[in-house]
Protein backbone atom coordinates (compact mmCIF):
# COMPACT_ATOMS: atom_id res chain seq x y z
CA UNK A 1 0.00 0.00 0.00
CA UNK A 2 2.64 2.43 0.54
CA UNK A 3 3.70 2.16 -3.28
CA UNK A 4 0.25 2.84 -4.06
CA UNK A 5 0.05 5.90 -1.68
CA UNK A 6 3.06 7.07 -3.19
CA UNK A 7 2.74 6.78 -7.03
CA UNK A 8 -0.98 8.34 -6.86
CA UNK A 9 0.04 12.10 -6.56
CA UNK A 10 1.78 11.43 -10.23
CA UNK A 11 -0.70 8.79 -11.74
CA UNK A 12 -3.53 11.23 -11.42
CA UNK A 13 -2.51 14.08 -14.03
CA UNK A 14 -1.64 11.08 -16.20
CA UNK A 15 -4.35 9.56 -15.96
CA UNK A 16 -8.10 10.97 -16.48
CA UNK A 17 -7.04 14.65 -15.89
CA UNK A 18 -4.46 17.38 -16.42
CA UNK A 19 -6.24 19.65 -13.92
CA UNK A 20 -4.85 19.86 -10.22
CA UNK A 21 -7.45 19.52 -7.69
CA UNK A 22 -7.54 18.70 -3.73
CA UNK A 23 -5.54 15.71 -2.88
CA UNK A 24 -7.47 15.36 0.64
CA UNK A 25 -9.89 12.64 0.09
CA UNK A 26 -12.50 14.46 1.22
CA UNK A 27 -15.56 11.91 -0.04
CA UNK A 28 -13.73 9.00 1.84
CA UNK A 29 -13.86 10.90 4.91
CA UNK A 30 -17.51 12.15 4.39
CA UNK A 31 -18.44 8.13 3.68
CA UNK A 32 -16.89 6.99 6.83
CA UNK A 33 -17.96 9.66 8.64
CA UNK A 34 -22.24 9.11 7.37
CA UNK A 35 -20.79 4.76 8.23
CA UNK A 36 -20.04 6.08 11.81
CA UNK A 37 -23.18 8.49 12.40
CA UNK A 38 -25.64 5.38 11.05
CA UNK A 39 -24.04 2.92 13.43
CA UNK A 40 -23.96 4.94 16.30
CA UNK A 41 -28.00 5.30 15.58
CA UNK A 42 -27.88 1.46 14.75
CA UNK A 43 -26.94 0.99 18.21
CA UNK A 44 -29.13 3.16 20.34
CA UNK A 45 -31.79 1.27 22.26
CA UNK A 46 -35.24 0.94 21.43
CA UNK A 47 -34.04 2.71 18.02
CA UNK A 48 -31.51 0.74 17.02
CA UNK A 49 -33.32 -2.32 15.74
CA UNK A 50 -35.86 -0.24 13.55
CA UNK A 51 -33.24 1.94 11.84
CA UNK A 52 -31.19 -1.71 10.71
CA UNK A 53 -34.44 -2.72 9.81
CA UNK A 54 -34.77 0.27 7.19
CA UNK A 55 -31.54 0.79 5.52
CA UNK A 56 -31.01 -3.12 5.48
CA UNK A 57 -31.02 -5.39 2.47
CA UNK A 58 -32.61 -8.25 1.51
CA UNK A 59 -32.05 -10.86 -1.54
CA UNK A 60 -35.19 -10.50 -2.72
CA UNK A 61 -35.57 -6.98 -1.22
CA UNK A 62 -39.33 -6.45 -2.92
CA UNK A 63 -40.46 -8.37 -0.34
CA UNK A 64 -40.44 -6.50 3.47
CA UNK A 65 -37.69 -8.08 5.56
CA UNK A 66 -39.09 -11.26 7.52
CA UNK A 67 -42.24 -11.67 5.39
CA UNK A 68 -43.08 -13.23 2.17
CA UNK A 69 -46.82 -11.60 1.67
CA UNK A 70 -47.13 -8.56 -0.62
CA UNK A 71 -44.24 -6.60 -2.84
CA UNK A 72 -43.45 -3.28 -1.35
CA UNK A 73 -40.66 -1.69 -4.33
CA UNK A 74 -38.14 -0.22 -2.08
CA UNK A 75 -35.00 0.38 -3.97
CA UNK A 76 -33.06 2.62 -1.34
CA UNK A 77 -32.48 -0.40 -0.10
CA UNK A 78 -29.62 -1.35 -2.27
CA UNK A 79 -27.55 1.72 -1.12
CA UNK A 80 -28.72 2.55 1.84
CA UNK A 81 -27.22 -1.19 3.05
CA UNK A 82 -24.07 -0.10 1.98
CA UNK A 83 -24.21 2.38 4.75
CA UNK A 84 -25.54 0.11 7.44
CA UNK A 85 -23.19 -2.60 9.76
CA UNK A 86 -23.53 -5.86 11.90
CA UNK A 87 -21.26 -4.48 14.63
CA UNK A 88 -18.28 -3.09 15.57
CA UNK A 89 -15.67 -4.99 13.96
CA UNK A 90 -17.64 -5.35 10.92
CA UNK A 91 -17.61 -1.62 10.42
CA UNK A 92 -13.90 -0.72 12.23
CA UNK A 93 -12.48 -3.41 9.16
CA UNK A 94 -14.91 -2.19 6.59
CA UNK A 95 -13.84 1.64 7.23
CA UNK A 96 -10.09 0.93 7.39
CA UNK A 97 -9.98 -0.83 4.16
CA UNK A 98 -12.07 2.16 2.79
CA UNK A 99 -9.55 4.38 4.02
CA UNK A 100 -6.78 2.56 2.76
CA UNK A 101 -8.42 2.28 -0.83
CA UNK A 102 -9.58 5.78 -0.51
CA UNK A 103 -6.12 7.73 -0.12
CA UNK A 104 -5.05 6.20 -3.23
CA UNK A 105 -8.35 6.12 -5.77
CA UNK A 106 -10.10 9.27 -4.60
CA UNK A 107 -7.22 12.04 -5.61
CA UNK A 108 -6.60 9.72 -8.77
CA UNK A 109 -10.35 9.95 -10.00
CA UNK A 110 -11.56 13.39 -8.21
CA UNK A 111 -14.28 13.27 -5.93
CA UNK A 112 -17.31 13.30 -8.34
CA UNK A 113 -16.09 10.45 -10.15
CA UNK A 114 -15.10 8.38 -6.69
CA UNK A 115 -18.05 9.19 -5.61
CA UNK A 116 -19.89 7.58 -8.07
CA UNK A 117 -17.57 4.49 -8.17
CA UNK A 118 -18.45 4.16 -4.73
CA UNK A 119 -22.22 4.37 -4.98
CA UNK A 120 -21.93 2.15 -8.43
CA UNK A 121 -20.38 -0.79 -6.76
CA UNK A 122 -22.83 -0.25 -3.75
CA UNK A 123 -25.32 -0.97 -5.73
CA UNK A 124 -23.53 -3.65 -8.00
CA UNK A 125 -23.07 -5.31 -4.63
CA UNK A 126 -26.64 -5.47 -3.42
CA UNK A 127 -27.39 -7.43 -7.16
CA UNK A 128 -25.21 -9.59 -6.22
CA UNK A 129 -27.21 -10.11 -3.07
CA UNK A 130 -30.45 -9.90 -4.95
CA UNK A 131 -29.05 -12.79 -7.44
CA UNK A 132 -26.98 -15.08 -5.79
CA UNK A 133 -28.24 -14.74 -1.83
CA UNK A 134 -30.94 -16.80 -0.67
CA UNK A 135 -34.54 -14.71 -0.88
CA UNK A 136 -35.33 -12.39 2.18
CA UNK A 137 -31.45 -12.84 3.72
CA UNK A 138 -30.93 -9.36 5.32
CA UNK A 139 -27.25 -7.97 4.36
CA UNK A 140 -25.87 -4.66 5.61
CA UNK A 141 -22.17 -3.32 5.37
CA UNK A 142 -19.94 -1.74 2.57
CA UNK A 143 -17.62 -4.77 1.81
CA UNK A 144 -19.53 -4.77 -1.71
CA UNK A 145 -18.53 -1.23 -2.63
CA UNK A 146 -15.30 -1.59 -1.15
CA UNK A 147 -14.60 -4.70 -3.48
CA UNK A 148 -16.01 -2.70 -6.06
CA UNK A 149 -13.00 -0.08 -5.36
CA UNK A 150 -10.56 -2.46 -5.60
CA UNK A 151 -11.72 -3.50 -8.82
CA UNK A 152 -11.45 -0.53 -10.38
CA UNK A 153 -8.29 0.20 -9.21
CA UNK A 154 -6.71 -3.28 -10.75
CA UNK A 155 -8.47 -1.78 -13.62
CA UNK A 156 -6.94 1.29 -13.98
CA UNK A 157 -3.30 0.25 -12.99
CA UNK A 158 -3.49 -2.31 -15.54
CA UNK A 159 -4.08 -0.08 -17.91
CA UNK A 160 -1.85 2.24 -16.71
CA UNK A 161 0.70 -0.51 -16.35
CA UNK A 162 1.43 -0.39 -12.43
CA UNK A 163 1.82 -3.07 -10.19
CA UNK A 164 -1.49 -5.68 -9.48
CA UNK A 165 0.11 -8.80 -8.31
CA UNK A 166 -1.32 -7.45 -4.45
CA UNK A 167 -4.16 -6.22 -5.42
CA UNK A 168 -4.73 -10.01 -6.89
CA UNK A 169 -3.63 -11.59 -4.23
CA UNK A 170 -5.74 -9.45 -2.00
CA UNK A 171 -9.14 -10.03 -3.62
CA UNK A 172 -8.21 -13.21 -3.59
CA UNK A 173 -7.78 -13.93 0.33
CA UNK A 174 -10.62 -11.90 0.84
CA UNK A 175 -12.95 -13.84 -1.95
CA UNK A 176 -11.89 -17.01 0.29
CA UNK A 177 -12.60 -15.79 3.21
CA UNK A 178 -15.86 -15.40 2.50
CA UNK A 179 -16.56 -18.77 1.86
CA UNK A 180 -15.76 -19.52 5.02
CA UNK A 181 -18.66 -21.02 6.92
CA UNK A 182 -18.86 -19.03 10.44
CA UNK A 183 -18.01 -15.87 9.38
CA UNK A 184 -21.54 -14.83 8.13
CA UNK A 185 -19.86 -12.73 5.49
CA UNK A 186 -21.77 -12.31 2.39
CA UNK A 187 -19.57 -13.08 -0.79
CA UNK A 188 -22.43 -12.43 -3.00
CA UNK A 189 -21.94 -8.68 -2.41
CA UNK A 190 -18.24 -9.07 -3.03
CA UNK A 191 -18.65 -10.71 -6.64
CA UNK A 192 -21.34 -8.21 -7.23
CA UNK A 193 -19.11 -5.48 -6.17
CA UNK A 194 -16.15 -6.88 -8.05
CA UNK A 195 -18.41 -6.96 -11.24
CA UNK A 196 -19.74 -3.59 -10.96
CA UNK A 197 -16.22 -1.78 -10.03
CA UNK A 198 -14.91 -3.03 -12.90
CA UNK A 199 -17.08 -2.19 -15.48
CA UNK A 200 -16.88 1.38 -13.39
CA UNK A 201 -12.92 1.44 -14.21
CA UNK A 202 -12.99 0.18 -17.82
CA UNK A 203 -15.73 3.10 -18.56
CA UNK A 204 -13.57 5.57 -17.27
CA UNK A 205 -10.05 3.81 -18.46
CA UNK A 206 -11.88 3.74 -21.68
CA UNK A 207 -13.20 7.72 -21.83
CA UNK A 208 -10.42 9.06 -19.80
CA UNK A 209 -10.02 12.09 -22.96
CA UNK A 210 -11.89 15.10 -22.06
CA UNK A 211 -13.66 14.70 -25.80
CA UNK A 212 -15.22 11.30 -24.28
CA UNK A 213 -16.12 12.85 -21.23
CA UNK A 214 -20.05 13.13 -22.34
CA UNK A 215 -19.81 9.28 -23.07
CA UNK A 216 -18.47 8.74 -19.62
CA UNK A 217 -21.45 9.91 -18.44
CA UNK A 218 -23.91 8.43 -20.96
CA UNK A 219 -22.19 5.22 -20.04
CA UNK A 220 -22.03 5.29 -15.90
CA UNK A 221 -25.73 6.56 -16.38
CA UNK A 222 -26.77 3.46 -18.53
CA UNK A 223 -24.77 0.93 -16.04
CA UNK A 224 -26.46 2.61 -13.18
CA UNK A 225 -30.04 2.00 -14.99
CA UNK A 226 -28.84 -1.50 -15.99
CA UNK A 227 -28.01 -2.67 -12.10
CA UNK A 228 -31.41 -1.17 -10.83
CA UNK A 229 -33.97 -3.12 -13.40
CA UNK A 230 -31.97 -5.86 -12.84
CA UNK A 231 -32.46 -5.44 -9.11
CA UNK A 232 -35.76 -5.22 -9.46
CA UNK A 233 -36.96 -7.49 -12.26
CA UNK A 234 -38.93 -9.37 -9.57
CA UNK A 235 -41.50 -6.44 -9.17
CA UNK A 236 -41.76 -5.12 -12.24
CA UNK A 237 -42.37 -9.03 -13.37
CA UNK A 238 -45.01 -9.36 -10.17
Amino acid sequence: MRQQRATAPRTKSAFLTRLTGPRQPAVTYAIIAICVVVFILQSLPVVGSSVTSALQYAGIYGYPTGTVAGIAFEPWRMLTSVFAHANILHILLNMYTLWIFGIVLEPMLGRVRYGVLFLLSGIAGSVGVYLLDTPLQPVVGASGAIFGMIAALLIIQRHLGGPITQLLVLVGINLVIGFVPGFQIAWQAHVGGLVGGALVGLIYTQTRARSRRPLQIVLLAVLAVVLILIGSWRVFAG
